[in-house]
């Protein structure tokens, strides 16, 4: 249902996919994938009345169909939120809505921050707040996914250097997918690619390789720029949006998350409503990190149906 794709100059050479899909003169509202480096995929409908909403995806810079391709140069959390506001602009919307999971909650906070007047609601899936608490959490050998899934961890730090924490872990994989034997790089790519595999889902499908799901460039896209971005602490200072929330107090938020999320910890959703008074805190039993998670997806829906409504019945 895309009626329209193009892409959009930003700074420093890069050129952002964008698609417009839905209704031109609907609702609008910006699809933020996660990753980062996930890209958009061309599965960002499903929760959306396209007849209602006016949908904004883009991929962001150095995935997906954006160009350069796995580019880490001039790529950080303030750059992206440049971007975001330059197809602000260029499309001429005055407020839009931002709906975003995993990294993709990560950046539309940040945005919303910078731009409080510029954002009408917020659906959050999967909170990760970038925190030394999340980045343990999700890499180090004493976090919670590594002591649920200890094989598939064995199997991430194969080869690793340092394991003595999660930030000397990212150090030795962000060396590693830079080194310039092609072997060493994709290998360190498939490792971390298939680790976050492993522990996004309550029920992980192991009948299904990472092969399946991803092909090698997706696989270096996300694993080169997940990693450069934790490896740079996201380019924000400790607890930012936390410490920053008061900005956004005024807007309707809509946090979802999965109670034994693997990824990203569910306390950050729950600190994150707790300094929100204008927000909305749904934890999803029977559910992991995935937004394919039947109760996520449901919640998702439901959430998208009532923001609709809401706004229909105060024009």
């Amino acid at each position: 249902m895309t009626f329209k794709s193009f892409k959009h100059k930003v700074s420093n050479n890069h050129q952002l996919h964008v698609e417009l899909a839905g209704n031109p003169n609907g609702i609008p509202v910006l699809f933020i994938h996660g990753g980062p480096g996930a890209g958009i995929n061309g599965s960002y409908q499903w929760p959306f009345d396209l007849d209602t909403y006016f949908v904004i995806a883009y991929d962001q810079r150095g995935c997906g169909q954006s160009q350069p391709f796995a580019d880490i140069k001039h790529n950080s959390s303030q750059a992206l939120i440049a971007d975001i506001e330059s197809i602000r602009q260029y499309l001429k919307i005055e407020r839009w809505a931002l709906f975003g999971g995993s990294w993709g909650a990560t950046l539309a906070l940040l945005y919303a921050i910078e731009h409080p007047d510029r954002t009408s609601h917020i659906v959050l899936r999967g909170t990760f707040l970038g925190r030394e608490e999340d980045y343990a959490w999700f890499l180090s050998p004493t976090g919670a996914a590594a002591q649920v899934f200890p094989k598939e961890y064995a199997n991430f730090v194969k080869g690793v250097d340092c394991k003595d924490s999660w930030q000397c872990i990212a150090d030795s994989f962000y060396a590693r997918m830079q080194s310039s034997d092609p072997n060493i790089s994709q290998l360190a790519c498939e490792q971390w690619f298939s680790w976050e595999v492993a522990i996004s889902k309550l029920v992980p499908d192991k009948k299904t390789s990472p092969n399946q799901i991803a092909s090698n460039l997706q696989m270096k896209s996300l694993a080169l720029l997940e990693c450069h971005y934790i490896h740079n602490r996201c380019f924000i200072e400790e607890n930012h949006v936390i410490n920053n929330a008061y900005k956004i107090t005024h807007i309707p938020i809509f946090i979802i998350h999965g109670r034994y999320d693997l990824v990203c910890k569910v306390d950050a959703s729950i600190k994150l409503h707790e300094h929100l008074h204008n927000s909305t805190l749904s934890i999803i039993d029977s559910a992991g990190h995935s937004a394919q998670e039947i109760g996520i997806k449901k919640s998702l829906l439901r959430t998208m149906k009532h923001i609709a409504k809401n706004i229909s019945t105060t024009q």
